[in-house]
């Protein structure tokens, strides 16, 4: 399709998504589907009513809920794809030629400059704002990072007598020894599990963010790998994906490898009880478990990002969380009679 065919199209998905980065590209589908569902047309974009949607109907729609800084990222995207738009000469023709043929150069050029300023105005930044908090301090209850109790509970809730207990159980040890994401985790073959790094046993991760490869030593954590073991013979499983879904029955075992839904429907199976109440964990929380119970046995907090695969030592720390806490506990300064306050008031 021409620029001027995309200029003049009426679905925003023909002038608004191009073939770019994978997050940018997914921001656009968004914005061109939310254009559409709203019968609006990509001439006439209100960031401010997006900006709702992103905000508050947006966790509704997709059962997930996007950060002020995410739906100001999203915003900013689509911004620069309409001045990427607005900056070329082609879509500027595209516009001319919208005019009537009978109309003067100076109508013409009238009807675009205007068509481009309502634009301009429309995707400007004080036209939808974001207020995005800066936390200083993120409460514990805001991420779940098991204690070891808890942790040692969530290995047992599957049990390992039948061929689905022992596979759950393989993949909870595996998220609790390694620290590996989701995405990680169903990538593994049988060959990836023993692997060697400066003569310690440990596990090969093939397919990392941002496309890097990593090797992450188990070192006393490596009884996990008995877990797994275990699995794989009893589900005969030599090579290949490691990690598998079943047949109807759970008796028999598919050829092919777990998805990422299939790993949350798996831990949405083993709810942990958090102070009194009953949580769902994500492989996210598992990996945060990992990050803090690691630096709190001692282990060098850039060892932890190495096995992490984090680039900074802060994205690290924020996994492994607030532990200076009791450092900052208030002291018992002043003094109040307590015990003097009335039950009742007259």
């Amino acid at each position: 399709m021409t620029q001027n065919a995309i200029a003049l199209s009426d679905r925003p998905h023909d002038v608004l998504v191009t073939d770019t980065n994978k997050d940018a590209h997914s921001r656009l589908t968004l914005f061109a589907d939310w254009l559409q569902d709203t019968g609006r047309k990509w001439t006439a974009p209100d960031l401010e009513d997006y900006r709702d949607f992103l905000l508050a109907d947006y966790r509704n729609k997709y059962d997930r809920p996007l950060s002020p800084a995410s739906v100001s990222s999203h915003l900013s995207t689509v911004r620069g794809r309409y001045h990427a738009l607005l900056r070329d000469d082609q879509t500027r023709d595209a516009l001319y030629s919208l005019t009537p043929p009978a109309a003067s150069a100076a109508d013409k050029k009238a009807f675009v400059d205007e068509v481009v300023i309502r634009l301009l105005n429309a995707i400007h930044p004080t036209s939808a704002p974001v207020t995005i908090i800066t936390k200083q301090d993120t409460a514990d209850s805001e991420h779940i990072r098991l204690t070891t109790p808890q942790a040692s509970a969530l290995l047992a809730a599957p049990g390992v007598h039948t061929l689905k207990g022992l596979r759950d159980t393989a993949i909870i040890a595996l998220f609790l020894c390694t620290g590996i994401r989701e995405a990680e985790l169903i990538a593994l073959d049988v060959a990836d599990l023993r692997q060697r790094l400066g003569g310690e046993l440990a596990l090969f991760v093939r397919k990392g963010k941002g496309a890097k490869q990593r090797l992450v030593p188990y070192g006393a954590l490596d009884w996990c790998l008995v877990i797994v073991d275990a699995w794989c013979k009893h589900a005969k499983i030599a090579g290949g994906a490691v990690f598998r879904a079943f047949w109807h029955g759970n008796r028999k075992v598919r050829p092919g490898r777990l998805s990422i839904r299939a790993i949350k429907d798996i831990l949405d199976s083993y709810p942990v009880t958090i102070d009194g109440d009953v949580k769902i964990v994500c492989p996210h929380d598992l990996r945060r478990t990992y990050a803090r119970r690691q630096y709190e046995a001692g282990v060098d907090i850039v060892a932890i990002r190495d096995n992490l695969g984090h680039s900074s030592v802060k994205t690290t720390e924020r996994y492994i969380g607030t532990l200076d806490a009791h450092k900052r506990r208030a002291a018992d300064v002043y003094r109040f009679d307590v015990s003097a306050l009335p039950k009742t008031l007259v």
